[in-house]
C-alpha cells in the first residue's frame, strides 16, 4: 500500500532547535494526531512536508512522489491549513477562490459551493473583513476543493469558538468517509483530536517519543486509589504515585498491570476510573521534559 505520506530520517536544524531525525508514516483513511507543546517541532515538521522550508538530511513522499521543490505533481495531492491565513487581503473571498482554482486541475466547483454553503461563507465579503472564524473557514474550502488525498492541518481551529470547531469537524468526518483520504492533524485542543484521531504521535524537543493507537491509550491508562500498609512500594506502570498515609492515587498507564500488582501487595478499597485523551497527553509529555 502507498503511503499518504512518509518522512524517513527528516532533520531540520535552527541556530536553536533541532528536528529529528524523525521517521513518520500515515496511511490512507486514517488520522494521525501530533501532540507536543509549543516550539516541539510541530509546525517545522508540516512546513518541511509542504516544502515551506528545505529539509537538511532525510526524505520525504506524498502519496509515493518524493516531494521535490523543482517539480510541482505532488503538491496537487496536499490540501494545507496552517494557524496563519494568507489571502489577497482586499479580494473577495469568492474572487480568493477562484484564483486558487486554476492552480489545480481537479478543482471542483460544486465541491466548493457545497463547503462554501455549509460554512455559511459570505463570499462578497474582502478577506481582510472576514472573522477570525470565516478565515479559517476559507482556508479550509482552498484546501479542500481540489479533494486532495492527504490534508495537513496546523493548529487550525486555535482561538476558535466550539461551534465553528464543531463545524471543521463534521466536515472533516466526511472527509475521511471515502476512506481514501488522510489526515495530519496538529492541535493543541486535544478534545478535537480524540474524537478524530486513529493514532497519536507525541513529539517533545524535535524528537518523537511516542506513537499509539488512540483506543490503547484510553483502554490502559488508568487512575487507581486504594489503601496500603506499606509506603514504600515500586509499582510496575506506575506514572505518577501520591501517598498520603495509607492512602494512594496512583497514575497508571497500564491500569491491568498495576491493578495486578496491588491485589497481590494486598492492597484494599480499590477503585479506577479512565482518563481523558488531554490527562493522559499531559502526563506523557510531562515525563519527557
Amino acid at each position: 500500500m502507498t503511503h499518504a505520506f512518509e518522512m524517513i530520517n527528516v532533520e531540520k536544524s535552527y541556530a536553536d532547535f533541532h528536528l529529528g531525525p524523525l521517521n513518520l508514516h500515515l496511511e490512507p483513511g486514517t488520522v494521525l494526531g501530533y501532540i507536543g507543546p509549543n516550539g516541539s517541532g510541530k509546525t517545522t515538521t508540516m512546513h518541511c512536508l509542504v516544502g515551506l522550508v528545505k529539509a537538511e538530511a532525510g526524505e520525504m513522499r506524498i502519496h509515493g512522489q518524493p516531494n521535490d521543490p523543482n517539480k510541482t505533481e505532488w503538491k496537487l495531492n496536499i490540501g494545507y491549513v496552517g494557524d496563519q491565513h494568507v489571502f489577497y487581503e482586499n479580494w473577495s473571498a469568492a474572487k480568493n477562490l477562484k484564483f486558487l482554482s486554476q492552480f489545480y486541475p481537479d478543482w471542483s466547483n460544486d465541491l466548493m459551493l457545497n463547503l462554501v454553503k455549509r460554512f455559511k461563507l459570505p463570499m462578497d465579503k474582502k478577506a481582510k473583513a472576514l472573522s477570525s472564524g470565516n478565515r479559517v473557514k476559507l482556508s479550509v474550502i482552498s484546501a479542500l476543493s481540489h479533494s486532495p488525498k492527504v490534508l495537513l492541518l496546523d493548529e487550525p481551529t486555535a482561538g476558535l469558538d466550539p461551534v465553528v470547531r464543531a463545524e471543521l469537524l463534521d466536515v472533516l468526518f466526511d472527509v475521511l468517509e471515502s476512506g481514501e483520504r488522510a489526515i495530519f492533524y496538529s492541535t493543541h485542543i486535544l478534545s478535537d483530536i480524540s474524537r478524530l484521531a486513529d493514532e497519536l504521535v507525541f513529539l517533545n524537543d524535535g524528537q518523537i517519543i511516542q506513537r499509539s493507537e488512540k483506543d490503547d491509550l484510553v483502554d490502559q491508562w488508568r487512575q487507581i486509589t486504594c489503601q496500603l500498609a506499606n509506603s514504600d512500594i515500586a509499582l510496575e506502570a506506575a506514572i505518577e504515585i501520591v501517598c498520603d498515609g495509607k492512602d494512594f492515587k496512583i497514575i497508571s498507564s497500564n491500569g491491568e498491570v498495576t491493578l495486578k500488582q496491588l491485589r497481590e501487595l494486598g492492597a484494599s478499597k480499590i477503585t479506577e476510573s479512565r482518563l481523558s485523551i488531554n490527562e493522559i497527553a499531559v502526563y506523557i509529555l510531562k515525563q519527557a521534559s
